[in-house]
């Protein structure tokens, strides 16, 4: 079993909503640890007026990356995802951040995700979940990317939450 880290955000339609049924849908494939606090952020390397919802999930399961990218993209279409292009605004997008103890790469993946150190969206609720964990190529902490990070782009917890019914 593999403990993975995952991001999910959403800045198109009703952003809490698609959150809340791709969590759902994930709780369907593998096994929900953990949930962050919903954050609001600005749009990083697009242009866009949306804000985004961003959260990070810690997850258990038994799927090795490339099975798990392919269920998870699965799950992006069925909550509603319509269009796959990067950097557009988009219903939900996820992203496999890490695998503890693994590192992985093929031409579609690379786990730990490239950008994980420079995306303050992503560091912050990941922070929030899992602080000291360690990242495995830089073997520095989360909370320590998290203040190194160069991204100094708007990231603002919110008081809004999804469902926590699916974490055990």
């Amino acid at each position: 079993m593999y403990d993975v880290y995952l991001g999910l955000g959403s800045n198109f339609g009703d952003r809490l909503e698609h959150l809340s049924k791709a969590a759902e849908e994930i709780g369907k494939i593998a096994r929900i640890k953990k949930i962050s606090s919903v954050y609001e952020t600005a749009p990083v390397g697009m242009n866009s007026k949306h804000l985004f919802y961003n959260l990070v999930m810690e997850i258990e399961t038994s799927l090795d990356p490339p099975i798990l990218l392919e269920q998870l993209k699965s799950i992006e279409t069925k909550v509603g995802r319509t269009s796959m292009a990067r950097l557009q605004d988009r219903e939900i997008d996820i992203d496999i951040l890490l695998y503890e103890g693994l590192q992985y790469a093929d031409e579609t993946l690379t786990v730990p995700h490239r950008e994980l150190g420079n995306r303050r969206f992503v560091l912050e609720p990941f922070s929030e979940i899992a602080p000291e964990n360690v990242h495995p190529t830089s073997g520095a902490t989360i909370a320590t990317l998290l203040t190194q990070c160069k991204d100094h782009s708007y990231a603002c917890k919110t008081e809004l939450s999804i469902e926590r019914i699916h974490t055990n």
